[in-house]
């Protein structure tokens, strides 16, 4: 079936150089660095709130070091000193030997971020979902939106896709990939949680400790048994065991495999994981010391989706680039994080349980984050930003964590405006020129191929 829509007059709700579609973490970065850089910015953003899976899923981890060195910087630094003036962002206990460097709390990130957007003078739109592209002549010069007065139009010079999934890219033609490739499935997702009332003392905690092979072995069996629903094991026994199962800090263990762009079975996956989430409850309660008046305190706002689309770029990112540590003439920052895929079968594996020179960079290794895989070869005034980047699905698996969308929205956003300012479009960019603002906005960007 279809339906005809007449001929419509569309209002302009509003027009900037640079319009951001997203809000996210690589929204933020990308809008923050566009701004500050003297082009007019607009954000869009379809949540109550910016900061994507940050600020509303408990997805609070940061990847900053090569585990020798920090090599991740610029914005996301920023950020983390910000937050460290109000107390909401820590550092790991392996700091900065691990990949994993700091953990934030998602409220004060969000409070961060809003300042950060509010200083630049990016106007920013919540409760908006950006809608179809406005294309002309091979260009796109703005979207649609259906607003709470009907809809509107936001029109830009250059649009900057940071919706994680490439709607607008799509939506306006632009060629994309999407999945593993023998079989088009996604990485598994994951429903993020929270809970409180577990027993602190010592005592509890010690006995958690003493009980955790027990556990988990039973957890196993029960599984397989088909009898609770998968999970991921590796941070299971850590949470339970390890870390003593703290209150309020988020678990990361709830798999579920879909696609990711059907939004009824996304609804169905959504409700699927917070069923899962109290099967593993009922049995804690009933096993592990100390869980006995546990309860849920939050789960997150949507599902974490690792993949969708990714959009096919000027520049693609592989596995062989990012494992070993390739360094590129357009790079924008450093990526570190491993190849970490979550089956997308939804079994709860994830090749961050191997760790090893299969999917790990050498310790001590970066390698670059191209300005290519953002660009297209379809639309000149369109970037990508954020987990819809020209990517393989390995390499993916590497790129899509919060620091390194970080890195391609701050790379992006400055791209955007050097572009404006030179009459020219962001793949036509003097890299010198750019390189060479980003470092001074504190990106660690070293190792440049042809310079000392």
């Amino acid at each position: 079936m279809e339906v005809i829509i007449p001929s419509q007059r569309i209002p302009v709700l509003a027009q900037a150089d640079v319009l951001v579609c997203g809000g996210g973490c690589s929204g933020v970065a990308a809008a923050v660095s566009a701004a500050r850089h003297g082009a007019s910015v607009i954000l869009l953003e379809r949540w109550p709130s910016i900061g994507g899976m940050a600020t509303n899923a408990l997805v609070t981890g940061w990847h900053r070091s090569d585990r020798q060195k920090m090599v991740i910087y610029g914005l996301v630094e920023e950020s983390a000193q910000r937050a460290e003036r109000h107390g909401w962002i820590r550092r790991d206990r392996n700091y900065p030997h691990a990949h994993e460097t700091h953990w934030f709390d998602s409220e004060g990130m969000r409070i961060v971020w809003q300042r950060m957007l509010d200083e630049a003078g990016v106007r920013t739109f919540c409760y908006l979902a950006a809608g179809e592209p406005l294309l002309e002549e091979g260009r796109i010069c703005g979207i649609l939106a259906d607003t709470k007065q009907g809809r509107r139009a936001l029109l830009a010079k250059i649009v900057i896709d940071a919706t994680g999934d490439g709607d607008i890219a799509a939506k306006a033609g632009v060629p994309f990939e999407m999945g593993r490739a023998e079989d088009g499935r996604v990485q598994g997702m994951t429903m993020m949680f929270n809970l409180c009332g577990i027993d602190q003392s010592a005592e509890a905690q010690t006995a958690r400790q003493a009980a955790i092979n027990v556990v988990m072995a039973k957890m196993e069996a029960l599984r397989d048994a088909g009898e609770i629903p998968p999970f991921n094991v590796g941070n299971t026994r850590g949470m339970l065991g390890y870390w003593g199962a703290p209150n309020h800090l988020p678990w990361n263990m709830c798999p579920v495999a879909g696609n990711p762009l059907d939004e009824e079975e996304l609804s169905r996956l959504t409700a699927q994981s917070r069923e899962q989430i109290v099967r593993y409850l009922d049995f804690w309660r009933e096993r592990v010391p100390g869980m006995a008046g546990a309860v849920i305190e939050q789960t997150g706002f949507t599902l974490g989706i690792r993949e969708s689309r990714r959009i096919r770029g000027r520049k693609t990112l592989t596995a062989g680039m990012v494992l070993g540590a390739e360094k590129q003439p357009d790079a924008i920052g450093h990526g570190v994080w491993m190849i970490d895929i979550h089956d997308p079968l939804g079994s709860g594996y994830t090749t961050w349980t191997d760790r090893d020179a299969r999917n790990m960079l050498a310790e001590g290794a970066s390698y670059h984050i191209p300005l290519g895989m953002c660009l297209n070869k379809t639309l000149p005034n369109l970037a990508v930003v954020g987990r819809c980047a020209s990517s393989t699905h390995e390499a993916l698996a590497s790129v899509r964590v919060q620091t390194h969308c970080m890195v391609m929205g701050q790379g992006v956003g400055a791209a955007a405006a050097l572009a404006l300012n030179a009459g020219r479009e962001m793949h036509e960019v003097e890299l010198n020129e750019l390189q060479g603002v980003l470092r001074k906005d504190g990106v660690y960007l070293e190792d440049l191929p042809g310079q000392e």
